[in-house]
């Protein structure tokens, strides 16, 4: 009897009954426009356009990075499918846009059918808590290219809002505030360097307490990523917003410069944010200085709605209103220089 993809590494067979496991979690994430079922060569949505008089769709991809690494030392799989939809999913919203399907894209050594159901399990969590349904994806067994026990993750979406409706940051002025909204920790950026620190500064395996915490390492990195599309569409709906800004890599700096016009600046101030513990745990066993802090984490603020003075208080109830905890974080003023974000203690 001849060689078999099987007696390659691929099996087929596994990859079927994963499908079976995984197509209650899908339809569950199942919204209105959603043509036909899950198993075709593409996804089918039909948007709802009604309303509309310039619709516009907004695309996003993203991945997890190394946080993967701690799901996968922990043996914990079911919270970075929630990051990975999280990841892509803010970004299509801080445009305006109401995201209305997911698609990913899971590369593995060899398929474990347990783990990867429980990776899906996190990726329908995601889409359920934003709204959008999932309508595809792919799951591709390469081994040779992967360890077995290893995997990669990547999430493709896309969203609709109108043109007049569009949050691109050019209507930024000079008096406009900046209020936070709070992070869940993390979220999926400076895992790098938090792993460098966590794992070789510190000493700590995945189940060990990190100092001053109340909880392990693994369940603190694992933390999934906030998901903030109901909280931006209530905000968006009570107020004109000028920008929106996931902070990701780059922080607050960079991730708030990119969206400032010629003659602002941002200036942040520092003593109002409230992060959690574990950021001054990784600065102080890292001996990281404070603006690499600054740019390499979310530092407690997971978005940044950029929007006018006289508006604020409006803002502020309608995200206390929905049990969010916004708070001013800086002001927008007006430079002669090029734009930028500085950072006041």
């Amino acid at each position: 009897m001849g060689i078999t993809y099987k007696d390659s590494g691929v099996d087929i067979d596994s990859a079927d009954r994963f499908i079976e496991k995984i197509k209650k979690d899908i339809a569950s994430t199942r919204t209105n426009g959603v043509v036909g079922d899950i198993g075709g060569f593409g996804g089918l949505f039909r948007p709802g356009l009604s309303g509309m008089e310039d619709p516009i769709l907004v695309s996003s991809t993203d991945g997890v990075g190394t946080k993967l690494l701690i799901a996968q030392m922990a043996g914990k799989h079911d919270t970075v499918g929630m990051d990975l939809v999280a990841m892509v999913v803010n970004d299509i919203a801080v445009s305006g846009a109401k995201p209305l399907f997911f698609l990913d894209y899971i590369a593995t050594g060899k398929l474990d059918e347990g783990v990867l159901s429980d990776v899906v399990s996190g990726i329908a969590a995601g889409c359920r808590e934003a709204g959008c349904a999932l309508i595809g994806g792919e799951t591709a067994e390469m081994p040779g290219f992967y360890p077995d026990g290893k995997y990669d993750l990547a999430g493709f979406g896309v969203g609709l809002v109108d043109r007049k409706r569009i949050i691109d940051g050019t209507k930024i002025s000079p008096g406009d505030v900046i209020v936070g909204i709070p992070s869940s920790g993390l979220h999926s950026n400076g895992y790098s360097l938090a792993r460098k620190v966590v794992f070789d500064i510190l000493g700590l395996t995945v189940d060990d307490p990190i100092p001053g915490l109340d909880c392990t390492a693994g369940e603190e990195l694992l933390t999934p990523t906030r998901i903030y599309v109901k909280a931006l569409a209530v905000l968006t709906d009570t107020v004109e917003v000028s920008a929106l800004s996931h902070i990701t890599g780059g922080g607050l700096i960079d991730n708030i410069r990119r969206l400032l016009p010629t003659g602002v600046r941002a200036e942040i101030d520092t003593n109002a944010l409230d992060a959690p513990p574990i950021f001054r745990v990784l600065k102080d066993a890292g001996n990281i200085e404070s603006r690499e802090m600054y740019r390499t984490f979310n530092n407690g603020i997971g978005m940044a709605a950029i929007l006018p003075e006289a508006r604020v208080d409006e803002a502020l109830d309608a995200l206390f209103g929905i049990g969010e905890s916004p708070v001013i974080i800086g002001e927008i003023i007006p430079t002669d220089n090029e734009p930028d974000v500085i950072l006041i203690s």
